[in-house]
């Protein structure tokens, strides 16, 4: 029976078996780790590149939305509007409260929290999709969403959502959250050629912005995720549907009590199946109105 060699008896340097798969392990972590910094100090050295060639904000710093050409009787009734865009400027202090927290509850409820980009959103969207629960979850911010409206394409790259960061970077180091919420909400589309909230609130339920009530501003903060989708005049059941998810967002978030989402869960809302805005038919005066305009102002 042979006895085990003595430690001194080993080759000057030799090391033990055992310890070799560790330091193969150490050096595949060191590799790894070394090209995971290299990677993002080449990804920060692009961004860091790529930001002074970003667009100026000019068009959100002095924003001035495209407003129709609209024709009223002396006694301030609408009889005709003008224009591809149909759109009422509102300013933030005017929007109702319940109005601001439908939207934030549905499309950004950390919005006064993160600098641009949530990323607590986007780890928690992210962990929704790889469980497959339900319907894909996004992470883009409503910062996010107005640089992409104002400035950038629809296309799905790595390269668009690089500058979409960036550009919520420069918005909110520009804009208060305020002045960024206020863009949104009078510019997002929310179909039948609306533009914005308050021109929303006028076409479908026939009312100004400020009388809604917190069902209908539920109604209406469906509209930004799919227009056509969630049209209460075209897909009533489905904009029901996301109602009452926004509905229950709120309520959950503590936006609105026990009562009040009681009271609007079960309201019965009364939309406009003709989205004409106008109070009286005068369509033959509003055009000669609209001619006369024309020619004095056109040049």
């Amino acid at each position: 029976m042979s006895s085990p060699t003595p430690p001194e008896s080993r080759a000057p340097g030799a090391r033990p078996a055992r310890a070799r798969p560790r330091r193969l392990l150490l050096l595949t972590l060191g590799g790894l780790g070394g090209l995971a910094a290299a990677a993002v100090l080449t990804v920060v050295f692009g961004l860091a590149m790529a930001y002074p060639n970003l667009p100026a904000l000019d068009t959100l710093t002095d924003y001035r939305p495209k407003i129709p050409l609209r024709v009223f009787t002396a006694d301030n009734v609408l009889i005709g509007e003008f224009g591809e865009e149909r759109r009422n400027l509102v300013r933030i202090k005017d929007i109702p409260d319940v109005m601001k927290k439908a939207v934030l509850a549905i499309e950004d409820d950390r919005f006064y929290e993160h600098g641009g980009v949530d990323y607590l959103g986007i780890a928690r969207a992210a962990l929704h999709n790889a469980a497959g629960g339900g319907a894909r979850q996004g992470a883009s911010t409503i910062t996010q969403q107005v640089a992409r409206n104002f400035f950038l394409s629809s296309e799905q790259t790595l390269k668009r959502k690089a500058y979409e960061v960036l550009l919520a970077w420069k918005i909110e180091q520009n804009l208060s959250k305020d002045q960024i919420l206020e863009v949104y909400m009078n510019q997002i589309y929310l179909g039948q050629r609306a533009f914005g909230f308050s021109s929303a609130a006028q076409i479908y339920f026939g009312k100004d912005l400020k009388d809604i009530t917190t069902a209908e501003a539920a109604m209406l903060a469906g509209l930004p995720k799919a227009p056509s989708a969630y049209n209460p005049v075209v897909n009533p059941k489905r904009a029901r549907t996301r109602q009452q998810y926004i509905l229950q967002r709120m309520h959950d978030l503590h936006y609105i009590t026990d009562a009040q989402y009681e009271t609007a869960k079960g309201e019965s809302l009364k939309v406009k199946s003709d989205s004409s805005a106008f109070g009286v038919h005068a369509e033959y005066v509003a055009e000669m109105a609209r001619q006369l305009v024309y020619e004095q102002f056109q040049g």
